[in-house]
């Protein structure tokens, strides 16, 4: 039994609208369904992908066109930098498929290109409000499988089931 979320149609409220369906709705029949399983595994699979144009592609399947991550509790030297000139943590964020390539890239060649780790969904994507849903996830070493770091991510998907944000939360 595979978890799933459907994704409402949305809904036009233009005058044509509301006099009839709004044009799109019959090129989309029924409400669109994610399984989520397969949502967190594909989006985890990604940040593992050593082939450049595979991850290019992947995120273009996962992510809007002008979707985004953002980096919520930055690493202990930007926290300590912010404090020091008196600023308040800064989130660190990307947005658009090119910015994206950039950060899965340099997430792989920090953490995975080495082959000691790997990254793991820790289940399936949860569904927590309508359109917004949560991956757990786990680095683990390679060899022993032991942890090595983790965190969820919660992310707003659009009409189709692709991110149009998601907000990374690292566990310490």
């Amino acid at each position: 039994h595979g978890h799933v979320l459907a994704l409402r149609a949305r809904r036009c409220h233009s005058l044509p609208g509301i006099v009839g369906p709004h044009p799109a709705a019959h090129d989309r029949g029924m409400d669109n369904v994610i399984d989520l399983t397969a949502f967190a595994e594909r989006y985890v699979a990604l940040w593992n992908e050593p082939d450049s144009a595979r991850r290019r592609q992947q995120i273009a399947l996962l992510w809007a066109p002008g979707g985004g991550q953002v980096l919520v509790d930055p690493p202990e030297e930007v926290r300590a930098a912010a404090d020091h000139h008196q600023f308040l943590v800064p989130p660190l964020a990307v947005h658009g498929h090119e910015a994206l390539d950039a950060r899965v890239s340099r997430a792989y060649e920090n953490f995975i290109a080495a082959g000691e780790h790997v990254f793991v969904a820790q289940g399936p994507a949860t569904r927590l409000l309508g359109h917004v849903v949560s991956i757990r996830w786990e680095m683990v070493t390679t060899g022993d499988g032991t942890h090595a770091g983790g965190g969820v991510n919660v992310m707003e998907l659009d009409d189709d089931g692709r991110i149009r944000i998601d907000y990374q939360f690292i566990e310490r």
